[in-house]
């Protein structure tokens, strides 16, 4: 019976969806329950909203939703407290106990003749108020008053409540400081969104961004960063840097501001202090905190993970219950986040005091003499009325009693927290950490990696592996923005939407009531709401994308896809810029040549991409050395046609660590060969080299070849990264079969931040003419 309601349900939600679509309902996040209608309420100068003498804590709703109007309209809705029963032309808010809709839950029915929002408090009044300004025109969130606009909004039937209590977005200010009115539009667009959780990283290695009255070097030094590394971290060899000191902290007057303000908007702000590791600009300021007191500690200037870590002695945890005394006044809220996250232990190992510590302790290891750390510091937050949350690997030595995890490497970490009882908030890196790319790296700013597109992020599922019982432990999810390729508010805006529209919905919709082909539509008029907010977002979600495949009879074909299933797709293979005139897309393309598809759409996106065809296209191809690693599971990286368009992007590389990199690709029959060409990674920052020589060798019968190249690879050691051609040009062979040898370069050399470890060989399509 239960599955027979669980169907029902789906359906009634996929048709509101429809309908939804149908009759221009933009909402996101999409409510829990809605049913559309015919006509729309219309405002004029005569419309009043009504609050009650008993309602008078949603005045303040009320008030916000008058001003938003008269500044995009002009119109001057006037606030009254009384109306008759059967008054028309008002909104009428009112607070309704009895709803059923928990305290963020409300309710909104729009007719033609009225408006009414009822809630049980003041917070779902809010989260409704959000959704009268997505149903009026987008021009609502205009600046400036806008002429020639119908003001007006839909007749619709609303119940609606969030599927989690943690809807949150984070913003890392420790390696890019942001300024506070940019803190406080994000905050903005948080509630826009009906998210009420913003995760504030103060604290890191690459700055520490709040002042603490009781230690001023905090910020004096901590808060002051010499330089900065220039490029993606593998970029160069050695790393670059620029040389600008880069400054800036929160005054605790400025972040009671910023309290106070959030609090407006009904999100609450969870502080993070990195301990024990991240911890680098806290040890330039005091290095007594340290394991190594007569080391000079310095605000790290370059990325990834520093070994410096606090020493877990009383002077350490004194100072940092001070610390936390001191946040606590500031920050009202339940939580402190206390990081745990990439704590390296060698000075830990090296430390006879931390020795003779988990001797005394009678702990097992280092990761025990972490959660020693971690459960000193909740004992003293829960004292104080708090509570900590910690990245998944404070679980690791044993949890905290009372912790909350935060699962970010995967799933995996939330999966054992709730099976150990623990409240858990899903954030994993592989769907929500938005420093990921979102399109094509080769053409996107400088990110970390990754790859991110908006669909995969809407596609995730947070109760996914977790049993009925254990899902009762997800307080929710969020979505993360890490500041290392963002220095600014505008790049911070790119990154962060429209994905985290996506992260909303997913948060706020019940389980199995999304439609990602709707949201995409939805989204599209949702984007003009950001214009008039004036928000940098990216626009990648119009693009076109290329995906390959092979038909029956062998041939390449490309497929063009987009999300916006609205406008048209247009192309030529001829060179040629593309018009509306051009050939409009309508099925795969079927390529027979080296071919240059370039694309437009009606939407305004572009596109542009070069398809290699060659006798090996689709091949298949045998490993001598086992599989390689990551992405080529299935065996078709290497002959499919696409050609690696930057070493940024990993999805394009096939990589073999440790050994020779050696193939031998089946033509399917002896044919001409004139060419064999394939292109090799150089990122010597990261561990990946050219290999010392390669052999291309050519056979009819598999056993025996003979080699049409055989020559060593030069390069320079020091320098950037880099693609390295390898190609081997010979007189008309006849062959079937086509092997490549890839000499490794063996281990690191000294020097190299991975001194003595196996090195990478990184290779890509392998052409044949």
């Amino acid at each position: 019976m239960k599955k027979l309601i669980f169907f029902f349900t789906l359906c009634i939600l996929r048709f509101t969806l429809l309908q939804a679509q149908e009759n221009n309902y933009n909402l996101i996040p999409f409510p829990a329950q809605f049913n559309g209608g015919e006509g729309t309420f219309v405002l004029n100068a005569q419309t009043k909203i009504i609050v009650t003498a008993k309602d008078a804590p949603l005045k303040v709703v009320a008030q916000s939703l008058a001003t938003t109007l008269k500044t995009a309209s002009k119109l001057p809705l006037a606030i009254a407290a009384t109306a008759a029963p059967t008054a028309k032309n008002i909104i009428y808010i009112r607070l309704n106990k009895a709803l059923g809709l928990g305290t963020e839950g409300y309710k909104l029915s729009v007719s033609t003749d009225r408006v009414t929002l009822e809630a049980a408090t003041p917070q779902g009044a809010f989260y409704g108020l959000q959704t009268i300004l997505q149903l009026l025109p987008t021009a609502v969130f205009s600046p400036v008053s806008v002429e020639n606009v119908a003001w007006s909004m839909p007749v619709c039937q609303i119940q609606d409540k969030p599927r989690f209590v943690h809807r949150g977005l984070m913003l890392d200010v420790s390696r890019h400081f942001m300024p506070i009115s940019f803190v406080k539009k994000y905050i903005d667009l948080l509630a826009l969104h009906k998210m009420n959780i913003f995760h504030w990283h103060l604290t890191d290695d690459q700055g520490w961004r709040i002042e603490i009255k009781k230690y001023p070097k905090l910020t004096q030094i901590g808060a002051k960063r010499k330089e900065t590394l220039v490029g993606q971290y593998s970029e160069n060899y050695p790393q670059k840097f620029d040389g600008k000191e880069i400054d800036g902290f929160y005054t605790q007057a400025e972040i009671k501001e910023v309290v106070k303000y959030a609090q407006s908007k009904y999100v609450t702000i969870i502080p993070e202090i990195e301990l024990p590791g991240h911890s680098s600009a806290a040890l330039a300021a005091y290095p007594e905190l340290g394991c190594e007191p007569s080391k000079k500690y310095e605000v790290a200037t370059k990325w990834g993970v520093m070994n410096d870590i606090y020493c877990p002695n009383e002077k350490t945890f004194t100072f940092l219950q001070d610390v936390l005394t001191e946040v606590f006044t500031l920050f009202p809220g339940k939580y402190v986040h206390i990081g745990g996250d990439e704590a390296p232990k060698d000075a830990w190992k090296q430390s006879v005091f931390c020795q003779e510590l988990i001797k005394k302790l009678k702990l097992k290891d280092e990761h025990e003499l972490q959660s020693y750390f971690i459960k000193r510091i909740e004992k003293f937050v829960n004292s104080k009325g708090r509570a900590i949350i910690g990245w998944d690997e404070i679980l690791e030595g044993g949890v905290a009693p009372n912790a909350t995890v935060m699962s970010w490497r995967g799933t995996k970490g939330g999966i054992e927290a709730a099976k150990q009882k623990h409240n858990v908030i899903m954030t994993p890196n592989t769907y929500y950490y938005l420093d990921y790319y979102q399109a094509n790296p080769a053409k996107e700013p400088l990110a970390i990696g990754g790859y991110l597109p908006i669909e995969k992020v809407y596609e995730y599922d947070p109760g996914a592996g977790f049993s009925p019982q254990e899902q009762k432990y997800i307080l929710g999810v969020q979505g993360n923005v890490w500041t290392e390729y963002m220095p600014s508010p505008a790049q911070v805006e790119y990154m962060t939407f429209p994905r985290a529209t996506a992260i909303a919905e997913v948060a706020w919709v019940p389980s199995g009531g999304k439609n990602f082909e709707d949201f995409a539509t939805r989204l599209k008029e949702h984007l003009k709401r950001l214009d008039y907010l004036k928000v940098n977002y990216s626009k990648r979600i119009l693009d076109v994308r290329a995906v390959t495949q092979f038909n029956n009879q062998g041939q390449l074909q490309v497929r063009l896809e987009k999300l916006d299933s609205d406008s048209k797709i247009y192309y030529t293979t001829d060179g040629k810029e593309p018009s509306t005139s051009s050939t409009e897309y309508l099925m795969p393309i079927t390529l027979d040549k080296i071919t240059t598809i370039k694309a437009i759409t009606t939407a305004g996106a572009t596109f542009e991409e070069k398809f290699f065809i060659h006798r090996a296209k689709g091949k298949p191809y045998t490993y001598a050395n086992g599989p390689a690693e990551g992405v080529d599971t299935d065996k078709k990286k290497l002959t499919d046609g696409q050609v690696a368009q930057s070493p940024r992007n990993n999805a394009e590389w096939v990589r073999m660590s440790g050994k020779d990199f050696e193939i031998t690709i089946d033509l399917g029959e002896v044919k001409p060969v004139t060419k064999v060409s394939a292109n090799f990674l150089k990122v010597i920052m990261n561990n990946i080299f050219p290999p010392t020589s390669v052999e291309i060798g050519l056979s009819r019968d598999g056993e025996s070849f003979k080699d049409a190249l055989a020559q060593p690879v030069k390069y320079e050691l020091e320098g950037p990264w880099q693609i390295m051609p390898v190609v081997a040009d010979f007189k008309t062979a006849r062959a079937r079969y086509i092997r490549i040898r890839a000499k490794n370069a063996g281990p690191a050399p000294a020097g190299h931040p991975a001194a003595g470890r196996p090195t990478t060989i990184a290779m890509d399509e392998v052409v044949v003419d």
